[in-house]
């Protein structure tokens, strides 16, 4: 009986991520999920994107329990940032980003970053009309995290290894955390980065412009 309840509400919430599709595609926005655990970074890689001067036009909707603390730091760049409490749910659904779709100006944006509440399971099942689902991973949370949590891996186009700047002050085995990754998923794009030195923003910025670009991205 539980798995029939939960079947349905994937369903329900795959139809309504597949009309939020149909409207970022008519204003031509490319729309990345970004997930990752709480604190791994997902606010400062956004500020470090936005300080790199790329000559996109970003949007953020902003997920977070409770608190306005993220969309305020992201307000400061001058980009429209909507902000969702889900006030207790560990994701961000389809009909949450669906509700406050008119509070942006689409046709303004190239790319839209949904940052998905801090957690490792619930968001990699919810579709909210997502182009991809980007996983941003803390190197501080250790290198069993691919196969603890194999879904977000599998789900996700890339993979940003944060805090890379403190490998050398921990025992991660950064090895293991890319082949078990890439076991789960070939086709996964891995990014090493520290938003404290700056250290492969340059690379991942490329990347965005690639994907996000009208006229580039499908």
């Amino acid at each position: 009986m539980k798995v029939r309840v939960v079947t349905k509400i994937l369903e329900a919430n795959d139809r309504i991520a597949l009309e939020n599709r149909k409207i970022f595609n008519r204003h031509g926005v490319y729309v990345i999920n970004l997930m990752s655990a709480p604190g791994a970074g997902k606010t400062t890689l956004l500020e470090k994107t936005l300080e790199q001067q790329t000559g996109l036009r970003i949007g953020v909707i902003e997920g977070d329990i409770a608190g306005t603390d993220d969309a305020e730091r992201l307000e400061t760049f001058g980009i429209p940032v909507v902000q969702i409490n889900t006030g207790g749910a560990c994701h961000l659904d389809a009909n949450m980003i669906y509700e406050v779709l008119g509070d942006l100006p689409l046709q303004d944006m190239d790319i839209l970053f949904i940052e998905n509440v801090g957690n490792l399971v619930c968001p990699a099942e919810f579709k909210v009309g997502e182009d991809i689902k980007v996983m941003l991973l803390s190197i501080t949370e250790g290198h069993d995290k691919p196969l603890k949590y194999p879904l977000m891996f599998q789900e996700s186009s890339a993979l940003v290894l944060n805090k890379i700047d403190l490998a050398p002050y921990t025992d991660v085995d950064l090895g293991k955390i890319r082949r078990d990754a890439l076991s789960l998923n070939p086709g996964l794009k891995i990014f090493e980065v520290s938003c404290k030195t700056g250290q492969g923003l340059g690379e991942w910025v490329g990347w965005l412009k690639e994907t996000g670009l009208p006229g580039i991205s499908g």
